[in-house]
């Protein structure tokens, strides 16, 4: 495994990223009142690279952020489940004062980990509340369902034939979460809409993905909404060669809209930014355990495509407007689809 220090963190050079950073808003994408100190030692664990231009590569977004902002800083990329405990571990007896793992596949090795270490502080991701949850960790609950709420109302309004498709890699409970969400979006906003969801068993098989949202545009979804990594690729592929206007994709986590061609319409985008330095804040205070949630006031934004008509920017802004003040509650549903 590659662990590089602080200083390689520092001479990574990735266009990928730097556009990443470009895209955050001012208030999502702010580094809190200090995202650290020069006595915090973070170490970060990725499951994937980091100039993927995706997941990976948002978190080390904001573990350069806390660089920036006084932390000292290493990772360790391309990291497997099976390896992780192991990575967990050298974190700690390389002087880490605090450890963040990337991905919610690793929050059962970091809890037992961290209940070995309680002088370390972790931060975990994790889809919900995790019970038991050990004196010295925090989770930053990705809550999926809540940026799929606003992406049921986004799909819908572009929707022409009353048909949008959902292309999911595993089914797993977040992901039947944000299917029910965006079945709650098209309820409570009254539009005669049906999805159609489907998973191709792996995040990242862009063939598979391809393969799915050909045959949902083929039975009339003309709308694709896709919660994939690397195998979105797979979904914009599948429009290649129609008419413009004949339908639209979307993406999740970054934009993009590089890849995606003239059928793109945006991309539910995520910035842990702001949610790991407001962590170190409430760690450095003293606060070793507690929840962060993420939503559209903390991390999650709908950025949508020029093309998008107006009238479905003005829904999808009045949406999101509605579940920062509270007037809209999206509930958490994981149970299985069909």
């Amino acid at each position: 495994m590659t662990r590089p220090t602080s200083r390689l963190v520092a001479a990574i050079a990735l266009a990928p990223l730097v556009l990443l950073a470009a895209c955050g808003s001012d208030d999502e994408g702010g580094s809190g009142s200090g995202g650290g100190s020069s006595t915090t030692k973070i170490a970060a664990i990725f499951s994937g690279p980091t100039n993927d231009a995706d997941y990976n590569a948002i978190g080390l977004a904001a573990l350069k952020a806390a660089e920036s902002a006084g932390a000292e800083v290493s990772f360790t990329e391309k990291v497997a489940v099976p390896d992780i405990e192991a990575r967990l571990n050298e974190a700690v007896g390389d002087g880490a004062t605090v450890v963040w793992t990337h991905g919610s596949q690793f929050y059962d090795a970091t809890a037992k980990v961290a209940k070995a270490n309680p002088d370390v502080a972790f931060i975990a991701e994790y889809d919900g509340e995790a019970k038991d949850l050990p004196a010295n960790v925090w989770t930053i609950d990705r809550q999926f369902h809540i940026g799929f709420y606003g992406m049921g109302v986004f799909a819908s309004k572009l929707s022409k034939t009353g048909t949008v498709g959902y292309v999911g890699g595993l089914s797993l409970p977040f992901s039947m979460a944000e299917v029910h969400a965006m079945e709650q979006a098209i309820k409570d906003t009254g539009v005669n809409t049906t999805i159609k969801p489907v998973w191709t068993g792996d995040f990242n098989d862009a063939a598979k993905a391809q393969q799915f949202a050909t045959q949902l545009i083929g039975s009339g979804a003309d709308v694709i909404v896709g919660s994939l990594n690397q195998g979105a690729t797979g979904t914009f592929q599948a429009f290649e060669g129609k008419p413009e206007g004949s339908g639209w994709v979307t993406a999740k986590y970054t934009d993009k809209s590089s890849a995606a061609g003239s059928h793109y319409a945006g991309s539910l985008e995520y910035d842990f930014t702001k949610p790991l330095a407001d962590v170190l804040d409430k760690i450095k205070a003293g606060t070793t355990t507690g929840r962060y949630p993420l939503g559209f006031d903390t991390g999650v934004q709908i950025k949508m495509s020029d093309n998008v008509p107006a009238d479905v920017k003005t829904a999808v802004d009045e949406t999101v407007a509605k579940v920062k003040s509270g007037e809209v509650t999206v509930a958490l549903d994981t149970s299985k689809i069909g």
